[in-house]
């Protein structure tokens, strides 16, 4: 197929910027003119798009050329952008800033060349004039296949400074599409791993989106962004689909010979067999195509939340448990002892679960000292020390999710510790920054600190689905 759908990256020099503010609100905005609009944001991050989403009623989706490989940011872009009138696709860190040591492999400029969409770059000029032209030269010449299609200075502090800034630009030749005051009701509140989730926040965010809406349509022009948008070379590639990749996916040398479960049509529910997924604002992190292709793979996933809910869905067959703030939420998640004794039950019966980081410490004994679901003999608490990175990675043994030697990739992000950070069989081998193992994999159950894309890697879903057949 070929995708038309017009699309802006929007990028910034630095982390800071204002690109969450700038490509929510310009979310917000366009969707309150009526249009579709498609939410993605570049890299690994969680917390964007649950703002993305409440700004667009679309699942915010992510595309990483690290985790996921460059050829599939195409297809996965046309996935989520299917049937929109318009994308909008939030940049990570610095317009170039991409995995340490791999060049530009992943950076915003990387996935605007990608998606050959023009990009728009928000520039913090609370502290600085004319120097601004020359900020915007050098990143609009940097890479003459990185098209600069336009830029929105934020927080501006008058009408003068304005006056001031628009002038420099003229000499730069990349026109002004927007101008930001700073305005204290579209900052959002962070903590220790970065922005506060939507799910935690309520009414409090949906107030906060809709002043980035109202903020940027009054401060942009909307009709040349979106005349940008529509400029944007069309792509020519196959639009990711879970039933079709689940089938092109090479088998699991490890499953018994036989045929192969059929996907179950479309609307008709599998026989039984339920995934738990756990959601509420205690694990808010995950990737829309992990649910995606479990259901494709023939399981019915039921999200249940473990600060609410006291039991596990009735006829859980397995159980998914991903990213998200245990630590901020440990007593209430310490006080359900119904359910963190069904989670023990579960994985003791062999079930398969798959945790990540959020995940691997809710099965650990305790947290900061209070009483988890004692799955892994293992403890975690709080540390001061942020560890953030890509990792390449290889399964060391078998397990629900993978036969040894798979090698995926994978992104590790939070300011805990847990202890041991191996079992005697580890989930798996990491290549960088050091060599070392890590993770849990006992009879269904696997723990990592290791945060993965199954789309780079089918197989997996359907493996897991598989086990819960069996198990």
């Amino acid at each position: 197929m070929t995708g038309s759908v017009p699309r802006l990256v929007v990028a910034a020099p630095s982390s800071g910027s204002g690109k969450t503010t700038v490509a929510t609100g310009l979310m917000a905005a366009f969707a309150a003119r009526g249009l579709t609009v498609s939410p993605h944001k570049v890299g690994p991050d969680y917390i964007d798009p649950g703002y993305h989403a409440l700004a667009t009623g679309r699942v915010g989706r992510n595309l990483d050329a690290y985790l996921c490989g460059p050829e599939l940011v195409g297809p996965l872009f046309a996935h989520g952008a299917r049937g929109c009138d318009l994308a909008v696709v939030e940049g990570v860190m610095g317009m170039y800033d991409g995995a340490a040591g791999e060049g530009e492999l992943a950076s915003t400029a990387h996935v605007a060349k990608l998606l050959r969409a023009p990009v728009v770059l928000v520039v913090d000029a609370s502290s600085q004039s004319r120097s601004v032209a020359a900020l915007v030269h050098g990143f609009a010449s940097w890479d003459p296949e990185v098209r600069v299609g336009g830029v929105i200075l934020n927080k501006v502090a008058s009408d003068r400074h304005e006056a001031l800034l628009r002038e420099a630009l003229d000499a730069a030749g990349v026109p002004v599409l927007g101008v930001l005051r700073r305005a204290a009701p579209v900052e959002t509140p962070s903590r220790h791993l970065g922005l506060v989730p939507v799910a935690e926040r309520g009414a409090a965010a949906v107030g906060a989106v809709a002043a980035m809406g109202a903020q940027v349509a009054a401060g942009c022009d909307l009709d040349a962004l979106l005349a940008l948008a529509r400029g944007a070379v069309a792509l020519s590639c196959a639009a990711w689909d879970a039933a079709e990749v689940l089938g092109a996916a090479p088998p699991d040398p490890h499953r018994p010979e036989g045929p192969r479960p059929q996907t179950p049509p479309e609307g008709v529910p599998p026989d039984g067999l339920k995934v738990a997924v756990a959601g509420g604002s205690a694990f808010t992190f995950s990737y829309a195509e992990h649910a995606e292709l479990l259901t494709a793979a023939g399981a019915e996933v039921v999200v249940f939340d473990p600060l609410r809910d006291e039991q596990l869905p009735d006829g859980t067959s397995g159980l998914v448990i991903g990213g998200g703030f245990p630590e901020v939420y440990a007593a209430e998640l310490s006080a359900n002892e119904p359910l963190r004794k069904a989670v023990a039950a579960l994985a003791g019966s062999g079930a398969p679960v798959a945790a990540e980081c959020a995940g691997l410490l809710y099965l650990c004994r305790e947290l900061d000292g209070l009483p988890m679901c004692g799955v892994l003999d293992a403890t975690a608490r709080m540390s001061e020390q942020l560890t953030l990175g890509y990792r390449d990675a290889v399964a060391v043994g078998d397990s629900s999710l993978a036969v040894a030697g798979t090698r995926m990739r994978g992104h590790e992000f939070h300011r805990t510790v847990v202890e041991p950070g191996a079992g005697s069989a580890p989930a798996w081998g990491v290549r960088a920054p050091e060599r070392r193992v890590e993770g849990f994999v006992q009879q269904g159950v696997h723990a990592s600190y290791l945060h993965t894309h199954w789309a780079s890697r089918p197989g997996v879903a359907r493996r897991f689905v598989e086990r819960c057949r069996t198990s």
